[in-house]
């Protein structure tokens, strides 16, 4: 399950980069498309589990879903930080005085 949802994950977030890259978006806009285009699995998914399913069957059908999330969260915060290490190494180098 956790295998999946990782592969899963990597697929989305490779689509949106290369997606909003081919079609020519700045930096700023990729950022966005990549965090955004990735997120609201658990925001979206409970209340439809909740119309879906039988209140009782609803714990066991969310648990993958609460996985997923989890694994979003810590990819991203990785993602997060290595474009904000880009951010910084693209900006000019004031010398010393």
């Amino acid at each position: 399950m956790v295998i999946c949802s990782i592969v899963l994950l990597a697929i989305v977030l490779v689509v949106n980069t290369l997606t909003a890259r081919k079609l020519g978006f700045n930096t700023a806009d990729e950022i966005t498309i990549v965090f955004c285009g990735s997120k609201k699995s658990l925001a979206n998914g409970i209340p439809m589990a909740n119309v879906l399913f039988p209140a009782a069957a609803v714990g066991a059908m969310v648990l993958p879903l609460m996985i997923f999330h989890q694994i979003q969260l810590m990819v991203c915060a990785a993602l997060a930080q290595r474009y904000a290490n880009k951010k910084v190494s693209a900006q000019p180098v004031k010398p010393a005085q």
